[in-house]
C-alpha cells in the first residue's frame, strides 16, 4: 500500500453508529455497556474481568480515540468491520471479523501485527523512523507493539493494517484465555 492513501479510522463515525443503535433500541449508555459485555458473558463470568464502562463509550467522542481492543466490543455489537469506519474508503475490502460466542471475546493479535509489520518493513528496508513517519506515529508506538500487554489506539492499528494491505480481521481472533 506504499503508493496508496492510508485512510483514517473515524472514531466519531463509530460513536455515531453506536449512538444511532442505542437510540433506536431505547437504551442508556449503561445498558449499551452491559450489552457489549454480555456478548462474552460466559468468558467474562469465568474471568471476573472489569466490564467496559459507559464513560469509555461516551468519552471516545470527546477524545476522538479508542483502544483497538475496546473498538472490537463495539464493532461486534454493531456487526460491522473496522474497514467500514475508514474515512473515504467506500471501495475498501470489507472482511467480517471472526465470530465469537458467549465463551469468547474478540482480541487483536498485537504480536502478529508487529511481526507482519516488521517483516514488510525489513523487506522494504525502512527504518522504524521512516515507517513511523508514513504511519503518522512515533517509532516507539510501533516497536512497542511487540510487547504490548493490552492495546494500542484503533487509529494506529488501522493505519498499520492498511499499510500491510491486509484486512483487520487477519489480526483479530476469538480469545478464550
Amino acid at each position: 500500500m506504499n503508493d496508496e492513501v492510508i485512510r483514517e479510522f473515524s472514531v466519531s463515525d463509530l460513536y455515531e453508529a453506536l449512538e444511532a443503535k442505542r437510540l433506536a433500541s431505547d437504551l442508556s449508555w449503561q445498558q449499551v455497556a452491559d450489552e457489549l459485555w454480555g456478548l462474552s458473558k460466559e468468558l467474562n463470568d469465568r474471568r471476573h474481568d472489569h466490564p467496559i464502562s459507559p464513560s469509555t463509550l461516551k468519552g471516545m467522542r470527546e477524545r476522538d480515540a479508542t483502544s483497538c481492543q475496546h473498538a472490537l466490543f463495539m464493532l461486534r455489537w454493531l456487526d460491522r468491520s473496522p474497514e467500514s469506519f475508514l474515512r473515504g474508503a467506500s471501495n475498501f475490502r470489507m472482511v467480517p471479523l471472526p465470530s465469537a460466542g458467549l465463551e469468547r471475546r474478540l482480541r487483536w493479535n498485537l504480536v502478529g501485527l508487529y511481526d507482519a509489520m516488521n517483516v514488510q518493513r525489513l523487506e522494504l528496508r525502512l527504518s522504524w523512523t521512516v515507517l513511523a513517519e508514513i504511519l503518522r506515529c512515533t517509532p516507539s508506538q510501533l516497536t512497542g507493539l511487540r510487547t504490548a500487554k493490552f492495546a494500542t489506539g484503533m487509529k494506529l492499528a488501522m493505519r498499520i493494517v492498511q499499510w500491510l494491505n491486509r484486512p483487520a480481521a487477519d489480526f483479530v481472533y476469538a480469545a478464550r484465555w
